[in-house]
């Protein structure tokens, strides 16, 4: 049996600037030579030639500390050494300054190292000028370019990560005004992109850097906290190391031991969450016991408990159950000596790498003598999914904010662990519900997600997944995504597939109301009808899609049914294209629209008939109307067509600020396929039942009370009370205003212009 447990980390300190001799070693290539014993000769001779290129490219330059500035491409490359990345990878580390610092151009790069590495130097550099500082909209578009280069190539954000890993190694060199900044970025960003990818040695190292320079007070006091403590428990640890050596020993066990300690961020965070002092803490010690096999993991456990009383509800057994990065371990707390909580990790030394370089572990056992372990694969499987989850959400979601909207939530998990009837495990974040599980699984099935069951019991969509729980979806072929689901949903992939349902569905209607909008702007104009997307007309399409700006006649179509562009403007451009293609206008149709125009004829109007969707037509809150109104069209900026009736007081201010090009004819149709939403004022006696027999009435008249408002406690005579109905027509609305003027207790009834 082995055993080895190194003295815990020191508080971080950074030296002060080393002399000369120092500088220069550690500015030499020999500093890196060391590392590279897993590259080929050939290899190691490519890195060489980078290095050479960026000692003479850096030539002169100095960091902050006064130290030769090629010595951070070299601790940023030696960083890289740690998690074994190959040869490309160690060349961009060493290159990752020279296009932005030193002139040096893409092109300069691919004619002396090949485009694999000038991409990789091109993908760092471009993250390297991303401002995290800016107005939300920007910060949001930097995430994106940051996390989309990251799925692309993951070599990128590895070497971001230990370009930044050194850069806060150095940040006490950097001027005191920069530290708040930059470490805040670090903690919110960096940090949890660590964490995700399974790099938990860098996570916990960039955590605590962080936590140094953000709050160095209590940096300082919890670590000489740590320490006092650290001394005082210095014999029980011992006494522990014995206790554990001699029962594996007895067992004839073979382990490797190491002491564990929170780090001081994670003490930090645990004291400000759960309101505890320092004395109060009782697990900050640990001990990880690395194993053999796994089999032997679960053997140790036994002889752990054993020994110690295990503390029931602290057992999770993440071998079993990985985490969402593919970290593996068993975790258990027992009451050692003294009655002092420890906690003890137990892992093969496979899932020990996966643990601690989480996606890098591919190049560690890729570089290794025996090849990749399953749990290699695991790993890179878990950061690969997700990587390919950013690419699945960029591609329905072109807009930044509503990207980081969706990813941030994946970016700092809470996981629970559930499973499918077939027994396969998904982690999912905590709070997620039904609907998150079924878009897990694929998105066909959240798409027609219709029912679900939870260990066999059925349950609305929105409940929310516990740990161990069975799920099972039912779908149905003519189930589609709810809007209503983005209220509960948690994951970023759910959220994102929701919504792109949801504009594809507003999409097709914003495209038809524009194809009529645009049909009617020509008319105006003189041609019968709108031009088909064929082969005859493509050309003239083309012309007109170049001057508006957009991809598609799709596309074109519905910006101007959400009111993005003003179809009468499309179609005099229109006309012109068609002119030049040799479809001049109709004089007879022409005469015909001037005629209409003067309201001799309404056949040119939109028609309304209430089957439009809510994407693409609304009624105006301000009037509500309803069929027998005299209505307009207001086409709203990327709202679609908006119909206000004429009197509209509303309406009237819009035509004078936005000017009449905004404004269209519409007309009802001769059947409308629904009712309508209309306010009513009916002001009552304060007699007992009042509210009860308006109600009857309103019911009786066959209008659906939609929502009802009243004063609170009122001590008057009357009471205005505000209704919100929906009725049929005009016709019907004075129906029901007359049955309700008869029913007792009401003093009048009559039409609201406007209900909150």
């Amino acid at each position: 049996m082995s055993v080895a447990v190194p003295l815990p980390p020191e508080i971080v300190r950074v030296p002060e600037a080393p002399p000369a001799a120092l500088n220069a070693a550690a500015a030499s290539f020999t500093a890196l030579t060391v590392r590279l014993d897993y590259l080929s000769d050939a290899d190691v001779e490519q890195v060489r030639r980078a290095y050479c290129f960026a000692d003479q490219a850096h030539l002169g330059q100095l960091r902050n500390s006064g130290e030769p500035y090629i010595t951070h491409p070299i601790a940023v490359a030696a960083q890289c050494t740690e998690w074994r990345l190959d040869a490309p990878a160690l060349m961009a580390a060493l290159l990752h300054d020279v296009i932005e610092d030193c002139g040096v151009t893409k092109a300069n790069l691919i004619e002396r190292f090949g485009a694999q590495v000038a991409d990789l130097v091109d993908g760092v550099t471009k993250l390297d000028k991303l401002q995290f500082n800016t107005r939300e909209e920007n910060q949001a578009e930097s995430f994106r370019k940051m996390l989309l280069a990251m799925a692309r190539d993951v070599r990128v954000i590895l070497v971001k990560l230990a370009d930044r890993t050194h850069n806060m190694r150095t940040l006490v060199s950097a001027s005191p005004e920069k530290w708040g900044r930059i470490a805040h970025e670090t903690l919110d960003i960096y940090a949890p992109i660590a964490h995700r990818l399974g790099l938990n040695q860098t996570y916990r190292e960039l955590q605590d850097l962080s936590f140094r320079y953000m709050q160095p007070w209590r940096y300082t006091t919890l670590a000489k906290a740590v320490s006092k403590a650290r001394s005082r428990g210095r014999d029980l640890i011992q006494k522990v190391q014995r206790d554990i050596e001699t029962a594996f020993a007895g067992a004839s066990m073979s382990i490797r031991m190491a002491g564990r300690e929170k780090t001081l961020y994670s003490i930090y965070r645990k004291m400000k969450d759960k309101q505890l002092s320092f004395a109060q803490l009782t697990d900050i010690y640990g001990f990880r016991l690395v194993l053999p096999t796994t089999i032997d993991c679960y053997t140790a456990l036994g002889i752990l408990h054993r020994l110690y009383k295990p503390i029931p509800g602290r057992f999770k057994d993440h071998i079993a159950i990985p985490k969402a990065n593919g970290y593996q371990s068993l975790h258990t707390t027992v009451v050692g000596p003294s009655s002092m909580n420890i906690e003890f990790q137990l892992r093969t030394e496979t899932m020990h790498h996966v643990a601690e370089a989480g996606v890098a572990t591919h190049w560690l056992y890729k570089s290794a003598d025996n090849g990749a372990a399953p749990s290699s694969a695991s790993s890179e499987r878990f950061g690969a999914q997700w990587l390919q989850s950013l690419l699945d959400i960029e591609d329905e979601t072109r807009d930044a904010t509503e990207f980081w909207d969706h990813i941030k939530v994946d970016l700092f998990p809470d996981a629970v662990y559930v499973f499918t009837p077939k027994g396969r495990i998904l982690a999912l974040p905590r709070g997620a519900t039904v609907v998150d599980f079924a878009y897990a699984i694929h998105s066909d099935i959240g798409d027609r997600t219709s029912a679900a069951r939870i260990n066999g019991e059925q349950v609305p969509l929105r409940t929310e997944l516990r740990n161990g729980d069975v799920v099972e979806v039912i779908t149905a072929s003519v189930a589609r995504p709810n809007p209503a689901w983005l209220d509960f949903v948690r994951t970023g992939r759910a959220r994102s597939k929701i919504r792109h349902h949801i504009k594809a569905v507003g999409q097709a209607a914003a495209e038809k109301l524009g194809e009529r909008m645009l049909g009617q702007a020509l008319r105006a104009e003189g041609l019968g009808v709108l031009p088909a997307g064929d082969a005859e007309h493509q050309p003239v399409w083309d012309k007109l899609l170049r001057f508006t700006g957009n991809r598609s006649r799709a596309e074109l179509l519905a910006d101007i049914g959400m009111g993005k562009r003003i179809a009468a403007i499309v179609a005099k451009r229109l006309v012109v294209l068609l002119a030049e293609h040799g479809e001049k206008p109709d004089a007879l149709v022409l005469s015909r629209e001037r005629l209409i125009a003067c309201g001799s004829d309404a056949q040119s109007a939109l028609i309304i008939d209430g089957s439009e969707t809510a994407a693409s037509v609304r009624f105006a809150l301000c009037c509500r109307p309803v069929p027998g109104d005299s209505i307009v069209g207001y086409l709203g900026h990327g709202e679609g067509l908006i119909v206000h009736a004429c009197a509209c007081s509303v309406g009237q201010r819009l035509r004078d600020k936005e000017g009449a090009e905004r404004f269209f004819a519409v007309e009802w149709g001769e059947e409308p396929t629904r009712s309508f939403e209309t306010g009513v004022l009916i002001k009552i006696q304060h007699d007992k039942g009042a509210l009860a027999r308006v109600a009857q009435a309103l019911s009786s008249a066959e209008a659906d009370i939609n929502r009802v408002g009243m004063p609170d406690g009122t001590q008057q005579d009357s009471i205005d009370l505000h209704f919100i109905i929906a009725v049929r027509d005009v016709d019907h609305l004075e129906a029901v205003l007359r049955a309700v003027r008869h029913t007792p207790s009401v003093l009048a009834a009559t039409r609201a212009e406007s209900v909150a």
